[in-house]
């Protein structure tokens, strides 16, 4: 085999683990962008090394993702961004293949908004033992192969961890059936736009919180709690005004779909999603409301979506 032959053999089998590499990426960033960026550094490290050495590059590629999103995740300027508290994962769209495997319900919360949150805040090595484990299945020997500790902290590293997200982790350990999910958001998405603030209140749990991005404006996300403030905030929100459709160009429209693997509302104008609110749907009711509108988070959500056939819209002219 010629070298140009070779190169295309290892190029085949670097970009047969593409889309796997970027879940993993995705797991441990919160970002599309960022865990894009470091599969393309992956692809170099892989173009750079001396593959014949590599005896299974499927481990050696995961090794090399993991720790360059390690180094992403300890450096300066990423923990002053997540310490700002303006920090918020950036949105997929059902689908998307960074989204990655969806067999088992741990590796769907691992991509879930309220998981990613959880885990900000776990130690960079906890947030990689975690997912190493929970959403690709690794035993302690890998995974302590891939990031040069031993099995027992291996083992440590993944009892916090657990024990972390157990205490943060606000509601969970089931899935809600998804045509009760959509049922609720209309439901909800009728309320608000009719101005119906005491079923809101009725949609809504007593320990529900809302939070929005302020359309990447504002210094540290917006938090609202109790049904009442987040009922207000919403009926608010979800009533349209002149001045809100000059400000998004026109009138979009609004579309169901999921995000993250959660029921959504997306604001869309012509092929633009303008902005997303994502649900959090437990026990019939709502357990948190996250409002996105800033542009670097919803690009590749609208990439998708341009190559998405939408059902009929829920509201056509908002």
């Amino acid at each position: 085999m010629d070298s140009i032959a070779v190169d295309r053999f290892d190029t085949s089998r670097f970009e047969a683990s593409r889309n796997r590499l970027a879940s993993l990426a995705y797991r441990l960033l919160g970002s599309a962008a960022d865990a894009q960026d470091i599969v393309q550094d992956a692809f170099l490290h892989w173009q750079a090394a001396d593959r014949q050495q590599i005896k299974v590059p499927e481990a050696w590629l995961t090794k090399v993702v993991t720790n360059l999103c390690l180094d992403r995740l300890r450096s300066a300027q990423v923990r002053r961004e997540r310490t700002t508290g303006a920090w918020f994962p950036e949105l997929l769209l059902d689908g998307d293949p960074m989204l990655g495997p969806a067999d088992t319900f741990e590796q769907r919360e691992s991509v879930s908004l309220a998981m990613l949150t959880v885990m900000e805040r776990l130690s960079p090595v906890e947030r990689a033992v975690y997912i190493l484990r929970e959403a690709f299945s690794y035993g302690h020997a890998e995974i302590a192969e891939i990031l040069d500790i031993t099995e027992s902290a291996s083992q440590q590293h993944l009892h916090r961890a657990r024990t972390r997200i157990t205490a943060t982790r606000r509601r969970g350990g089931s899935e809600v059936d998804p045509a009760a999910a959509r049922r609720i958001i209309e439901e909800f998405l009728t309320a608000a736009t009719s101005g119906r603030t005491e079923r809101l209140v009725e949609l809504l749990t007593d320990d529900v919180i809302a939070l929005s991005d302020g359309a990447g404006l504002a210094e540290k996300l917006m938090q609202y709690d109790t049904p009442q403030r987040v009922a207000a905030v919403m009926r608010g929100g979800f009533k349209p005004t002149p001045a809100k459709r000059r400000l998004a160009g026109g009138a979009p429209a609004l579309h169901y779909a999921l995000v993250n693997g959660a029921p959504a509302i997306l604001f869309v104008l012509g092929d633009q999603v303008l902005g997303a609110v994502t649900f959090d749907v437990t026990d019939d009711k709502i357990a948190a409301v996250r409002g996105i509108a800033a542009p670097a988070r919803l690009i590749r959500l609208t990439e998708a979506w341009q190559q998405h056939e939408p059902e009929t819209a829920l509201i056509s002219e908002w």
